[in-house]
Formats: C-alpha cells, sequence, structure tokens
C-alpha cells in the first residue's frame, strides 16, 4: 500500500506546523554540513590508506634489495 499525494501533503503540513519553517531550514543545513563532513573524512582515510600501502610497498622493495646484497 503507497501512500496517496493527499497522505503525503497532510504529513508534510504537520511538519511544517509542528517545526516551523526555520526549524526545518536549520535542519536541513545541519544535514548537508554532515554529509560534507562524511565525505571529507571518507577522503582522508583514503589517502591514509594510500600512504600506508606505499609505504609498505616501499619496504618490501628494501627488503627485497637487502635480501638480494646480502
Amino acid at each position: 500500500m503507497t501512500p496517496s499525494f493527499w497522505q503525503i501533503a497532510i504529513v508534510l503540513i504537520l511538519v511544517v506546523l509542528l517545526f516551523g519553517r526555520g526549524k526545518i531550514s536549520a535542519m536541513m543545513g545541519d544535514v548537508a554540513k554532515g554529509i560534507k563532513s562524511f565525505k571529507k573524512g571518507m577522503q582522508e582515510d583514503d589517502a591514509v590508506d594510500n600512504v600506508a600501502t606505499r609505504d609498505a610497498i616501499d619496504d618490501k622493495a628494501v627488503q627485497k634489495d637487502e635480501a638480494a646484497k646480502g
């Protein structure tokens, strides 16, 4: 059973009446800030993972060079 247009409209009207347009705008702004922060954190995690992977590869190369010399 899907909600009809009128059911959705009534719910939206009730939300606006309960919270007011100002609070809804503020909540949406907070949600947007949270999404941006999440994306920034994911990018930082990827950068840290890339550095760690690069360091691990470099360490393996150094070990191979030392084994070849030794």
